[in-house]
């Protein structure tokens, strides 16, 4: 065999143990790479957390004084004194206006001057009618003149009656020159300034006093929803909950004290009221409000923010993380979402890790790093 030849088989050797240790060479780095662990997926993790839950029905409402009282003049004359400031929280009895009280006290003084002149002429008529009874008997005086004295005496004490019905008018009037409030309240903008003259035909109205506290909400509910308020009504006073328009600040907390007795045709609903303390004055007359009816409660209910539940074909589901910082599908029976928060009735006990923020990345068992989500506040 020449050089030629076996120099060309060399180096067909050659180059086959080449190939086959570069094919050796990536079979290790195969094998390597399937040995390195897929990188762990970065989720916000969860706490389920045990918590007392409302059921609730939300309305929009209004807020109605409990007593608004237009104040108004019952006798004439010019305003003399006004004794409070526009705003200002007033008690039953307190002096509001004055008008002036010379006239009535005048007219008093009148009628009980005209009384006691009465009274006087009532005593010499008496004494003239026992002077006459004794002398038409021994024949000394007419029965004529008897019976006239005698109807004297009757005219005077009519008019005696007609003197103190007097005196009580009077009295009357000159007590109704101070107008006083009739119940406990803030008093609005003054309509009549000192100084105006006041006429009882006129009807005008003074001051608008409105009662704050205790305060209504008047709100409206779907008809659908009557009996199941009227069942849990008839087991004790079910709790209403005001808040402002947007539905975020609590402004006062009471209890349901109406349920009308007609359905809204109109509209499919049913008008209720509550009743508020209003100590701190949050409910504003003619404010709207949303109101919530607590119909009862869920006790230690299991509840995770409500980003945490996703809906899947099978139904709602979250993922749980086991203690190796895998996740798991679980099937949840999701009850209702409040404030929040949702309420969780199978499927989650308290304790629980689950994936907050980060699902749409997850599959079964794959690998997560948790970290720690802001906490969950509690419901309103």
């Amino acid at each position: 065999m020449s050089k030629r030849v076996l120099a060309g088989v060399a180096l067909v050797l050659l180059l086959a143990g080449l190939a086959a240790w570069r094919l050796g060479a990536d079979d290790s780095v195969s094998d390597a790479k399937a040995q390195i662990a897929p990188p762990s997926i970065p989720v916000t993790q969860g706490i389920v957390t045990a918590r007392d839950m409302p059921v609730y029905l939300e309305g929009i409402g209004t807020v109605q004084a409990l007593n608004t009282v237009t104040i108004k003049t019952r006798v004439s004359g010019p305003i003399v004194k006004v004794t409070f400031t526009e705003g200002q929280e007033v008690k039953t009895g307190d002096l509001l206006f004055q008008i002036d009280p010379r006239p009535y006290q005048a007219a008093l003084e009148q009628a009980v001057a005209a009384k006691a002149k009465d009274q006087a002429q009532l005593v010499t008529a008496e004494a003239d009618l026992a002077r006459y009874a004794s002398l038409v008997g021994r024949g000394f005086q007419t029965r004529q003149s008897y019976d006239s004295q005698r109807g004297l005496v009757a005219q005077l004490q009519a008019a005696i009656q007609g003197d103190q019905a007097q005196i009580d008018t009077a009295t009357l009037n000159l007590g109704y020159t101070d107008i006083r409030s009739p119940i406990d309240g803030r008093t609005g903008a003054r309509l009549v300034d000192i100084g105006n003259l006041l006429q009882v035909a006129n009807n005008t109205p003074l001051v608008v006093i409105t009662q704050m506290k205790p305060i209504d909400v008047s709100f409206t509910l779907p008809q659908s929803a009557l009996d199941e308020i009227r069942q849990y009504q008839a087991l004790a006073p079910l709790a209403a909950v005001a808040f402002d328009s947007g539905g975020k600040t609590e402004l006062g907390q009471g209890k349901l004290t109406l349920i009308d007795n007609m359905i809204n045709q109109a509209t499919g609903t049913i008008l209720l009221k509550a009743q508020f303390p209003n100590a701190d004055e949050r409910l504003w007359p003619g404010a709207f409000v949303k109101t919530r009816l607590v119909l009862r409660v869920r006790h230690d209910v299991a509840t995770v923010p409500a980003e945490t539940v996703q809906q899947g074909p099978d139904g709602d589901y979250v993922y749980l993380i086991d203690k190796d910082d895998t996740v798991k599908r679980q099937i949840v029976d999701l009850a209702d979402v409040q404030d929040g928060l949702a309420v969780i009735t199978k499927g989650l006990k308290a304790g629980q890790r689950v994936v907050v923020e980060g699902q749409y990345r997850l599959t079964e068992g794959a690998k997560v790093t948790p970290r720690q989500g802001p906490a969950a506040k509690s419901p309103s």
